[in-house]
């Protein structure tokens, strides 16, 4: 009588089993090589936002003279230039504080009203039955595709005359003052960016489980405690990762500000005063390293304060189960 003995399984970890194609990635991905592609990629983009800063702390002789990498030789530093652009006693020198405060102004409304506005119109898109659901979704996306300066006429004139349907003045033109023209400015922003924000928002709230939403509603609770308890905790990543995307774009924004904010003192961003010294004083390069850097220095702290945010909402939806 013979017997056969079972084979015997192969193990995950045998070396002599081929490796997976993900696995195969992996190793690549890990590998020393793609470590020291990475090191030189992050070097590329570092040294010239480290040069930026260098030359905006040398003196006015030194960099109109020679490069930043002197330093290394014959380090000369000063905070003359940060104080001519920040403080300065005349309107040419810079005194971009006051500019910097409007930019501030301007930017951290028109992020935290898309973000609100888009979380609510998500969670309603994803959860909520209602008639035409579907199609004011496709509308949504519809609307990513049109280009921001098609908008920039109609949304002036809704803002000079107002709306009239059939000779009837539906909603009066917008009288405001030189301060007031920062909700300009905010509704313009708002209005740009609900599409793209709905839409990633969206996708993040209608992949999470359906048995949280059906045990909150079997607990008693309503939409508005479900979106504030369960769904808001869950979709932080997202909103963080959008709300990097708005800032950065807002911050650094020129057209839509000096449009609908006007280049004014009391109004005017950063970038608008960055423009101008640009054009007047371009040959000042160490009022306009200064500047720049101080524009540079709000998107970077707040990158860095989010980034483990912003990397958890790219990667949100990407893997199942």
């Amino acid at each position: 009588m013979t017997t056969t003995t079972p084979p015997v399984p192969v193990s995950v970890a045998d070396p002599k089993r081929p490796p997976t194609v993900a696995g195969r990635v992996r190793k690549r991905l890990t590998s020393r090589t793609a470590t020291a592609v990475s090191i030189v990629i992050a070097m590329i983009w570092t040294v010239p936002t480290f040069g930026l800063f260098v030359s905006s702390l040398r003196p006015e002789d030194e960099i109109k003279s020679n490069g930043w990498w002197n330093v290394f030789t014959d380090p000369q530093f000063t905070l003359a230039n940060y104080q001519d652009v920040l403080f300065g006693r005349t309107a040419s020198s810079g005194q971009l504080a006051g500019f910097f405060i409007n930019s501030l102004v301007i930017t951290i409304p028109s992020v935290l009203f898309p973000l609100a506005f888009a979380a609510l119109a998500a969670y309603a898109l994803s959860w909520m039955n209602f008639r035409g659901r579907d199609w004011i979704y496709i509308g949504i996306f519809a609307l990513q595709i049109v280009p921001l300066q098609m908008a920039l006429v109609p949304l002036l004139r809704f803002f000079s005359t107002g709306v009239t349907v059939a000779g009837v003045q539906v909603l009066p033109a917008w009288d405001l003052t030189a301060e007031e023209r920062f909700v300009q400015v905010w509704f313009a922003h708002t209005c740009f960016a609900l599409p793209l924000a709905v839409f990633l928002l969206h996708n993040f709230m209608s992949q999470l489980p359906k048995d949280l939403m059906e045990a909150a509603r079997v607990d008693g609770a309503g939409h508005a405690r479900i979106f504030r308890s369960v769904v808001l905790p869950l979709t932080v990543p997202a909103l963080a990762a959008f709300g990097i995307f708005q800032f950065l774009w807002v911050w650094n924004d020129l057209l839509v500000a000096l449009i609908f904010a006007g280049g004014g003192r009391q109004t005017a961003p950063l970038t608008v005063r960055l423009a101008e010294m640009a054009g007047s004083r371009g040959s000042e390069w160490q009022r306009l390293t200064a500047g720049a850097f101080v524009s540079m220095i709000v998107p970077l702290i707040v990158f860095l304060s989010l980034q483990r945010y912003f990397v958890r909402g790219l990667l949100a939806g990407s893997v199942k189960g």
